[in-house]
This record gives structure tokens, sequence and C-alpha cells, in this order.
């Protein structure tokens, strides 16, 4: 295996970086979501011109655009550590959020609780927080207003033999930390609840093995991870077969099938397997073997190392700002490159001012209001994000830095 990941290998895995409009442009604004790699653009062409008919009937290209559907559910799923059907798309993870919502609305009884952190995008809060309205008991576990970081002690003090969802990110869009998901899952598991966690700010920092980790929900994007725009979502099958069908009665059985009520992009989904293209691409070249499982987490770890190594100089240059108040952790090790500061103007003026440097970045709350009102944040003003990738290299973190010199 090598010891450093080929960031021109990998860049040349991405036909953005050849465009010659974006020539000069330094992306930093990924968390929003990400340049699509080479492999998932060549899938969806040859899908809309080749297989853009009804899949899974009997003639050669409905036969070949079924295969496809099948094969971007099978090795994603794969590479996920997770059984083939426990894994189902949605037009977004939102979508796919609000879906379960309803699911274990009719599931749940007068007096349950759900447990929701704010420290979540609203994706993974909102469409829980409205089962309130149910008669559902919602309780908040609450960020620690400085650091913006969860306390495990926090969760158990709210564990009780009535919580049967635990919900948190994996990471959070604006305070960037990495949660423990092994021993939050644990903890609630060990209360009697089942685990959704919110993997859209992490996942595209390398694939997590879902499987291992035990979180019963596990939800991300696939435009945040280099490929078209959809929502990924694991539904491992004890509780798939547990909650009640959202789809056709008579897809009930069928347990991808089950939480997603409209039909499929298939063109996007089929795409999806570019992704696996895209892993498995990296994993060979770097001499990474094995299952698909474990291909993908010596991915995740080359992309984890070379993202941290980039991040630790911008959290530095930021921390010793006085006119800047970095969200979330000041080491590169405990989160990731998703980096938002809170100015003494709006971060959107802020974004605006970088772009005349060659610097994409954006401005705002990000959907993140309730973070960044606990973290007493100025919600007129929002924050300036900065998010970067493992196709990010060294010339463009420096042109940032130079550009921050120049606005801040």
């Amino acid at each position: 295996m090598a010891e450093a990941l080929d960031i021109n290998f990998v860049r040349a895995q991405f036909p953005a970086f050849q465009e010659p409009s974006l020539q000069g442009q330094a992306f930093f604004e990924n968390a929003g979501g990400s340049y699509t790699c080479a492999p998932v653009i060549a899938r969806l062409e040859r899908y809309y011109r080749q297989r853009k008919v009804q899949p899974y009937g009997p003639y050669e290209a409905s036969r070949l655009a079924g295969e496809e559907m099948d094969e971007a559910r099978s090795r994603l799923a794969a590479l996920l550590g997770v059984a083939t059907d426990e894994l189902s798309f949605g037009p977004s993870t939102t979508q796919n959020t609000y879906v379960l919502a309803q699911a274990f609305r009719q599931w749940l009884n007068q007096g349950d609780a759900i447990i929701v952190t704010d420290q979540d995008h609203e994706a993974n809060s909102g469409p829980w927080r409205r089962l309130a309205a149910e008669g559902i008991e919602i309780r908040e576990w609450q960020i620690n207003p400085e650091t913006g970081l969860l306390d495990l002690d926090d969760l158990e003090a709210l564990l009780d033999e009535s919580v049967r969802l635990v919900c948190f990110p994996h990471c959070s869009n604006v305070v960037g930390a990495v949660n423990p998901v092994v021993e939050i899952t644990a903890a609630a598991h060990a209360a009697g609840a089942f685990v959704c966690v919110d993997g859209v700010s992490y996942a595209p920092h390398g694939l997590p093995d879902v499987g291992n980790m035990g979180p019963d929900i596990y939800l991300f994007s696939a435009y945040k991870t280099y490929g078209p725009h959809q929502g990924i979502m694991v539904i491992r099958r004890e509780l798939g077969d547990l909650l009640p069908n959202q789809a056709h009665y008579f897809n009930e059985g069928t347990l991808y099938k089950r939480f997603a009520p409209a039909g499929p992009d298939h063109a996007q989904v089929a795409a999806s397997a570019g992704m696996a293209d895209y892993i498995d691409t990296l994993a060979n070249h770097h001499g990474i073997s094995g299952t698909a499982t474990a291909c993908a987490q010596g991915v995740h770890d080359l992309m984890r190392a070379h993202e941290e190594a980039l991040l630790q100089p911008v959290l530095d240059y930021l921390s010793v700002r006085n006119s800047v108040r970095l969200i979330g952790p000041s080491e590169a090790g405990a989160r990731a490159p998703t980096v938002a500061v809170a100015l003494d103007r709006p971060g959107d003026e802020a974004a605006a001012d970088l772009a005349q440097h060659g610097i994409m970045a954006g401005g705002g709350d990000f959907y993140a209001v309730r973070p960044l009102k606990a973290l007493g944040v100025d919600l007129e003003k929002g924050v300036l994000r900065l998010s970067f990738v493992h196709y990010t290299n060294q010339g463009e973190v420096d042109q940032l830095l130079n550009a921050l010199d120049d606005i801040l």
C-alpha cells in the first residue's frame, strides 16, 4: 500500500481540473457538493445515449440498464460493509430522512421519545422534530456552546426506556468535529434505542465501514461524494423489516424499495456505480487489496491523511487571528476539513471578496441554523465556510491562505 495519496493521479480522475473555465479557481465549497469523477460522468452519458429506456425489460438496452442500476447498489453496499438490499437510493438525503420520519411516525406510540441534536444540519433534525405534533417526545442533545462539541455523558443523561431512536451527525457541516459513532451507537443500543446517523458531511472524506460501526440507519449524498444528485440510505434489515412500508404495497417485500416511495432516477442510480469505479481505481493505483470494504477503508485512510496534512496549517492560521472565531476543533485529526469561521462582517461578503482572488467558498448559515444559534453566532452575518476534500492540493491551500491575508 502506498504511504501517501498520489494527488496528481487523483486530480486526473476529475475533468473539472482540466476544464479551461475553472483554471486558476481553487474550490473550497466542497461541503455543498463535490466535483464529479470521470467514471460517474462516463456512466451517466452512456446511460442517456444507450440505455434511456424502462429498465429490467427483456430487450438488450433495458436489461443492461437494470443491470447497471443493480451494480450500483451491490458495489456501494459492499464498500460500506452492508448487505446489498440494505442500501437504497432516493432524491436527496433530506427527502430520505423525511420518508423515514413518516415510517417512525406510524410505528411509534404516544410517549415514545426521539433524541436529536442541535449540532445537526436541518435535514437530520427537522423531520424528527416535527413528530412532536404527533405526541412523540423530542429530547435535544445539546452542544457545548463554546466548543460546539457533543458530550457522551449528556447523551447518557437523556437515555431511558422511552427513547426509541437517537439521531446525530457523523460530522457537523459547520462544527466539523468527527463524532464517535461507534461509542454513541453502543450507548444508544444498550438503552434499547435505534440509531440514525447523518453522514452527509463525513462520507466525502472517505466512505465509512457502516457494517462494523453499527448504526441502524446511515445517510449521505452522492453529489457530495463525487457522484450524481442522489441520496444514499443504509437501513439495516432488523429495523427495515420492523418499520411500516412507505412504498407501493406490492414492493413491501423488497427492503431497498420499502422506503423509496418515488420511482428511482434510473440514470443517476446507474451512474452511481461510477463512485465505486473511482474507489476501486484509487485502491488499485495505491496497492490496496482485499475485500471491497477493506479497499474502501484503505482509500478512506489515504484521503484522511492527505486532508489532515493540508488542514492543520489552515487551522493554525485561523486560530491565531483575533478577528476570527474558528468554529470547532483546532486539531486536524479531530475534524473534517469543513472549516466555518465567524467574522465581524457577513460570511457571504467575505466569500465574495475571496472570489476576487480565485477562491470558490461560501457564506451564510448552510441550513445549520440550530448549531450556529447555540454557538451564539449572529445569524444575520452567518459564517464563512472553507471546505475541501482529498483532491485539493497544496498549491490551492497556499492560494487560500494568501487570499485570506488580503481580505481579513
